[in-house]
């Protein structure tokens, strides 16, 4: 899972990072931030799937989660 690495590496420099995923990944995510160091970092989750979704409601998706993404980034 990449977007836990990138993650990662962004924190160590003192980079606030978050990543995006669906809910399917989330067991996947969590071992890797453990495996990685960052236990218990936070995460944005989405339902699933996405990928059947049309450009508009995926934009209702993902403006239902801007404020978590931003005190993600900012605390």
């Amino acid at each position: 899972m990449c977007s836990v690495h990138d993650t990662v590496e962004f924190e160590k420099r003192g980079i606030p990072a978050t990543m995006i995923l669906t809910s399917v990944f989330t067991n996947a995510a969590v071992h890797q931030f453990r495996a990685r160091g960052l236990e218990g970092h936070p995460f944005i989750e989405l339902p699933h799937p996405i990928s059947n979704l049309t450009p508009a409601k995926m934009r209702e998706v993902t403006l239902r989660y801007v404020d978590q993404i931003v005190r993600h980034l900012t605390t």
